[in-house]
């Protein structure tokens, strides 16, 4: 079924890129505006019989590197919707550097998601609706289960519910950053971050699959205005503080699957597995061998990430 014609009006179109995304044909985009004001990106693919999958990117993340993933679901018969948070993408940037990541709470998130459920109305998204979030969009994704996202179940790969640090950065990162405000660094890139630049596949933390990494830096080359930098250190401090919160809180009566590689080296693991020991109904999986980005591991690590997904949510639809 294809969008209510009748709703599109009310929202303004916004570029989507297609010549990168190597996505399912009939792709939009729109932007959508927080209560802040912040200026959003709301992307979507044609709505499937099975419903509509929301994907919560991750940190430094964009609309089009789903353009393959929405095409497997395509296949599958579900629809998806994508987004750029304020601060990456297209959306609205940081006024004192568009290169950086930066928020100063996570509920600045949590009025990014208000906006794109609304846009999702306005546009007449049929539902039943399912989440997908991955890295910082898992964080982001877990605090909007617990404020009443309609979701039906929610699948995560390699949430980021814990942050992987050196033992020098965690003894000093409550010192370091509760200073960096005010001190004056609240805005500079965080201790081992910088500015964007290219990576190399060698030993990258992302993916083992070749294929996939040129596609994600195939397409910061062809669209430079995607790149994304490090985080400033408001942002980590936000981001501690809001997995502390989180990972305190009750587990929620919601089907949630987990899947993280073996070689996760980005979010904290063992986070991961202790948040997933006591949830009820809850599954999960390890992807031998994967890194980061199990959405775009090698073919079979890959097909192992979309069964586990695909399964999660046929059985709770």
């Amino acid at each position: 079924m294809m969008l209510s014609a009748r709703s599109i009006p009310e929202l303004e179109p916004a570029p989507f890129l297609d010549d990168i995304a190597e996505g399912p044909a009939g792709a939009r985009a729109w932007w959508v505006t927080s209560a802040d004001g912040t200026r959003l990106r709301l992307g979507l693919w044609p709505e499937g019989e099975k419903g509509t999958i929301l994907m919560f990117p991750g940190r430094t993340e964009y609309v089009e590197k789903y353009g393959r993933l929405a095409a497997d679901f395509a296949a599958a018969g579900y629809g998806m919707a994508a987004f750029d948070w304020r601060g990456q993408g297209l959306a609205d940037r940081p006024m004192h550097r568009r290169d950086m990541g930066h928020v100063t709470s996570f509920d600045e998130y949590r009025q990014d998601v208000d906006a794109f459920r609304a846009g999702l109305d306005s546009l007449g998204v049929q539902g039943p609706f399912y989440l997908l979030a991955h890295s910082m969009g898992g964080c982001i994704g877990l605090r909007a289960l617990y404020d009443g996202l309609p979701v039906q179940s929610a699948a995560f790969t390699g949430p980021m519910w814990g942050i992987q640090m050196t033992p020098f950065l965690k003894s000093i990162a409550s010192v370091v950053l509760g200073l960096a405000g005010p001190l004056g660094f609240g805005t500079t890139f965080a201790p081992t971050t910088g500015p964007w630049e290219p990576m190399e596949y060698d030993d990258n933390p992302l993916t083992t699959d070749r294929d996939q990494f040129d596609y994600m830096m195939r397409q910061i080359r062809q669209h430079a205005e995607l790149a994304l930098g490090g985080p400033s250190n408001l942002w980590v401090r936000a981001a501690l503080r809001e997995t502390r919160e989180l990972m305190r809180k009750e587990p929620l009566d919601m089907p949630v699957l987990a899947i993280v590689g073996t070689r996760e080296r980005i979010v904290e693991v063992p986070i991961v597995g202790e948040r997933m020991q006591d949830w009820p109904g809850g599954r999960y999986v390890e992807i031998e061998g994967g890194e980061h980005e199990v959405l775009m591991e090698s073919p079979g690590r890959r097909q192992k990430t979309l069964d586990e997904i695909l399964a999660w949510f046929e059985t709770h639809p």
